[in-house]
């Protein structure tokens, strides 16, 4: 619902938030296998700016934007091809950039050092048609993710300099890791065969095990094929640094609840909508605290989420059935009707109706009654805070 509104007032052009979109930066260090570094590059700044409330464009988006542009996603683009990437995807500005590699010292042993790597990037104001000074970072090839690190806060202080954090925050919430955990993380997102995927995701976390990113890639992972207890063991090692943090709670709540940890899920749950108030987060809640038995508590979630979107059946059949497990079988009459009008195929709603109606009680013998809630799989973050940043304007 929420991405249809925003979809509708872009076309009325009511909403016309500022997005980044960050490209692969360019390899112009010679050597085809580096090229997994551009990607990276990326990503890392990409996880900056979305960490720190930037509205930045998925890497979904712009594959999808090369792909219509007949690119291959690690092509060096004229300035031209950036202006035309940045344009297809509605960007407000386009951070892109290259790398290279500068050999070690003479002096320095083989094993010491593979060399520096010297990153410079750029960022392109597509609605004031300007370009920013570069910015450069160099370091040792081995220390790739501080120098990641450090770019992402260069580019996020000239894009938000009022609400970006000081650098030392900013690179203590984003401790080192080891650049062979991020080559394999990164060849993970490059993989086109899931189980090639989950081999380097894997590998990635055993050479260092406090790397969220990995971790939150392989929770969404096993949640998709609904393996829940290895999905929250993931899931619950995701950073609060890391840009997917909040979408990682809201699929741990789900995966909780699915293994019956109601208090857990609940907590989750709680987490997400203190920040990203979406109905479906306040229909998960409701959900989590109806099972602990707390009806009231669950009632008020419900209500947060019909009146955030009423014309979804579902949020009016959980308020009803919660009204009706707790013994106001009259006053769950109303939402069970709303729930079959607006869908007249629930058969369900219409038989709790008929219940309510006639004033019936639950009793142990009806079959599987805690199972009848309605859980929201999905999560559209994205969507609320491009209109956040629209209303706040």
């Amino acid at each position: 619902m929420l991405r249809f509104l925003v979809a509708a007032l872009l076309v009325c052009g009511i909403v016309q938030a500022e997005t980044v979109v960050v490209l692969p930066f360019f390899n112009h260090a010679k050597a085809q296998n580096l090229d997994w570094i551009g990607e990276s590059i990326a990503e890392a700044v990409q996880d900056s700016l979305a960490s720190e409330g930037l509205l930045v464009l998925s890497r979904d988006d712009r594959l999808e934007a090369y792909r219509r542009q007949s690119l291959r996603p690690n092509a060096e683009l004229t300035h031209a091809s950036v202006i035309k990437i940045g344009e297809s995807l509605d960007a407000s500005q386009v951070v892109y950039g290259y790398y290279e590699l500068l050999p070690a010292p003479e002096s320095a042993s083989s094993n010491s050092s593979k060399g520096s790597l010297r990153v410079t990037a750029r960022v392109l104001d597509l609605k004031h048609t300007r370009q920013s000074a570069a910015f450069s970072e160099t370091r040792a090839l081995e220390d790739l993710a501080q120098l990641q690190a450090r770019l992402g806060w260069q580019v996020l202080a000239a894009l938000s300099p009022k609400t970006a954090p000081a650098e030392a925050d900013f690179l203590k919430a984003r401790p080192p890791v080891r650049v062979d955990a991020v080559e394999n993380y990164v060849r993970g997102l490059l993989a086109a065969v899931p189980e090639q995927r989950q081999r380097f995701f894997l590998q990635a976390t055993r050479l260092d095990a406090n790397y969220s990113q990995p971790c939150f890639q392989l929770g969404k992972a096993y949640w998709e094929k609904k393996e829940y207890r290895l999905a929250e063991t993931w899931l619950a090692r995701v950073a609060r640094s890391d840009q997917h943090y909040l979408e990682a709670q809201f699929f741990l709540g789900l995966s909780r609840y699915h293994n019956g940890d109601f208090a857990g899920a609940e907590e989750a749950f709680q987490i997400v909508a203190a920040s990203v108030p979406l109905n479906e987060v306040f229909n998960n809640l409701g959900a989590a605290q109806a099972r602990r038995n707390n009806f009231a508590a669950a009632a008020a979630s419900f209500q947060k989420a019909r009146d955030g979107d009423s014309s979804d059946p579902d949020y009016h059949f959980n308020l009803g059935y919660t009204l009706w497990r707790s013994g106001q079988a009259s006053a769950a009459v109303d939402s069970f009707r709303a729930a079959a009008e607006r869908n007249p195929s629930d058969t369900e709603a219409t038989v709790m109706l008929g219940r309510s109606l006639r004033g019936d009680a639950p009793h142990p013998s009806d079959p599987k009654a805690d199972d009848r809630l309605r859980l929201k799989m999905n999560y559209d973050e994205a969507a609320y805070r491009q209109l956040q940043a629209e209303l706040k304007k």
